[in-house]
């Protein structure tokens, strides 16, 4: 009987303080913060498991001049210290750094916009997705397959294809894209969707 009860007080103890930790699931928290606010301690300004609450907004006149092009031509995007110089979402306030082309973005131009049809699947933040492989060409989750808008391939340096967790959005400026946010970086490529 004693060996019962010990068994049981353990099991409690070792319960509370579980129950006591702090919960690091940020899926159903909003965006909240101000813009340029400082992140918490411990937690990082891009990526770290940050999921967005949202995705990006329509693309309306641009509030200010997108960055300039690097040595090779394309677009910058670490416009902090510390930030990847690839498309990303800030956790502080959810802001979509780089969804600032618009609509007639030619590199994100297609001629038949959801050939393979529409994803079925779920979208956003209470729906994490977790890579199964494949590359940036052709890759897998849920089973379902997509692949990665050429313009966007060098942004995609260090994905885990078999294990990544990534967010999938709704594109509102690009027909036939999605966006995959890998929830590990805090970056986002283009993806279309190949059945």
């Amino acid at each position: 009987m004693r060996k019962l009860i010990g068994l049981i007080a353990l099991l409690l103890a070792c319960s509370l303080a579980a129950w006591a930790q702090p919960r690091g699931d940020n899926r159903h928290q909003g965006g909240g913060g101000q813009r340029g606010a400082s992140p918490p301690r411990g937690r990082p300004e891009v990526g770290g498991g940050h999921i967005p609450s949202h995705g990006p907004e329509p693309y309306h006149a641009p509030a200010r001049q997108p960055a300039p092009p690097d040595r090779g031509g394309r677009r910058t995007f670490a416009e902090a210290p510390g930030h990847p110089n690839a498309p990303h979402v800030h956790a502080q306030d959810d802001h979509w750094v780089g969804h600032d082309s618009g609509r007639d973005d030619r590199n994100y131009h297609l001629d038949r916009p959801w050939a393979h049809g529409r994803f079925p699947g779920a979208f956003g933040p209470n729906h994490v997705w977790r890579l199964e492989g494949g590359d940036r060409d052709r890759f897998r989750f849920g089973g379902f397959f997509f692949g990665v808008a050429p313009y966007d391939y060098g942004y995609t340096g260090g994905w885990y294809w078999d294990r990544d967790d990534i967010v999938l959005y709704e594109d509102p400026d690009h027909p036939g894209w999605y966006l995959a946010y890998n929830v590990r970086f805090g970056t986002y490529v283009h993806v279309q969707f190949l059945g």
